[in-house]
């Protein structure tokens, strides 16, 4: 009942916002939350999305923004460091609590759940989800952000903001581009290191095998770069695939990795429509190193 609420009251922002803008510009005043909030689902141009996940997941949208930080997830440091930059608006692209939905019923005791609460909550912040607009934007702002920061922008197939063309090329020739964009990450990888190859799709976060199927059953699909999936999924699918002789191959470089950099692109896009705050980007990396 929560969420349903603050959906209906940010439906209501969204309607008001031009003129409360205007009176917030005449009066001196700092905007809110909720102001800045609908500010920015009207900007996505996109209509209403129902059953949304991007709701204020902590925090009171009357509070007056001082600053905003976007980032991938709200992590402990991220939000020391947001508090350190006097920022009071986290735009987080990710969960706060460990679940899709944000549901605590089972953390109620637990101490991590707890603290990171009590932290919230002690220095006022509104952490809000902007997970389903951005996907909705035209182009897609996650698939933008992933796309400026491979530097593939020229390679893309006209109308599209996740399909490339490449001269040809070879899987590992290929891996080799990508390492240079993430030195640091471990890459899984299904497919022959010397296949031959041009087209290649992007399926950031987790779209599920479904989605990594539907693209690599495409004949105009040589390889799919992916976020994450259960390994026993698509995995398994090109493990298969390979062994029938197809000349297919997944790349998964992990979910942050492959959505982190749209959160990136969502400041600067940010910065173009809200002026008189300060907006940006906090990296928090990945979760885990690899041994």
């Amino acid at each position: 009942m929560k969420s349903l609420s603050i959906i209906f009251s940010i439906i209501f922002i969204t309607i008001t916002t031009c003129f409360l803008h205007g009176q917030n510009s005449e009066n001196g005043n700092k905007l809110t939350a909720g102001q800045v909030i609908a500010t920015i689902i009207k900007n996505t141009g996109s209509r209403v999305i129902p059953n949304t996940v991007d709701v204020i997941k902590e925090g009171d949208p009357k509070t007056q923004v001082t600053g905003i930080v976007t980032c991938m997830f709200a992590t402990m440091d991220i939000l020391k460091e947001a508090i350190a930059r006097n920022c009071n608006l986290l735009v987080v692209h990710e969960p706060l609590y460990y679940n899709h939905l944000d549901d605590t019923r089972s953390l109620q005791s637990d101490p991590v759940y707890l603290e990171k609460h009590r932290f919230i909550t002690d220095h006022k912040l509104v952490i809000w989800r902007f997970h389903d607009y951005i996907h909705s934007m035209k182009p897609d702002g996650i698939e933008t952000g992933i796309v400026n920061k491979l530097g593939w922008k020229d390679y893309l197939v006209e109308g599209s903001s996740n399909q490339f063309l490449f001269p040809e090329t070879t899987l590992n020739e290929l891996l080799n581009k990508l390492k240079q964009v993430f030195p640091k990450v471990a890459f899984y990888v299904v497919g022959n290191p010397d296949m031959k190859l041009k087209n290649v799709r992007l399926a950031v976060g987790a779209p599920g095998s479904a989605r990594h199927i539907s693209l690599l059953e495409d004949k105009n699909v040589d390889v799919v770069i992916a976020g994450e999936s259960p390994q026993w999924e698509t995995y398994e699918y090109m493990r298969d695939a390979v062994e029938q002789g197809r000349n297919k191959a997944i790349i998964f470089i992990g979910h942050i990795n492959s959505e982190e950099s749209g959160m990136d692109f969502c400041s600067t896009w940010m910065r173009s429509f809200i002026k008189d705050i300060p907006v940006c980007f906090l990296e928090g990396g990945p979760s885990f190193w690899s041994y």
